[in-house]
């Protein structure tokens, strides 16, 4: 079975998803570590993954996917982002939080000004 052409189908299939999904999450977090201020990556990306996770369960969720599988699937990854963003959340500072969230919000207020 590891020979067919089948079994050769599914894992292109799933290396090419996470290879998308990598990509697709990479580009966000690069934008995030080089235009943020330091202290606050970390709280950033936190939010980042959660927001990755969200939406990749959801597309799990409303495809039907199946949990249960022998074989990567987006609630894998789905759970992988959380571990992740748990592990950015818990090495970062509560304050850090609070300072993300008021530079988001000054800089959306300066730019409707």
């Amino acid at each position: 079975m590891a020979g067919s052409p089948a079994a050769h189908d599914h894992i292109f299939g799933s290396s090419g998803t996470l290879v998308v999904l990598s990509l697709a999450l990479a580009a966000p977090a690069a934008f995030v570590v080089y235009r943020l201020e330091p202290h606050l990556v970390l709280p950033a990306l936190s939010v980042l993954f959660f927001s990755a996770a969200a939406l990749l369960a959801a597309i799990a969720l409303s495809s039907k996917a199946r949990k249960n599988t022998e074989n990567l699937n987006l609630w894998d990854v789905a759970g992988g982002l959380v571990i992740t963003g748990c592990a950015a959340s818990v090495m970062g500072e509560p304050e850090q939080v609070a300072q993300l969230f008021e530079h988001l919000f000054e800089t959306q207020t300066s730019r409707r000004e």
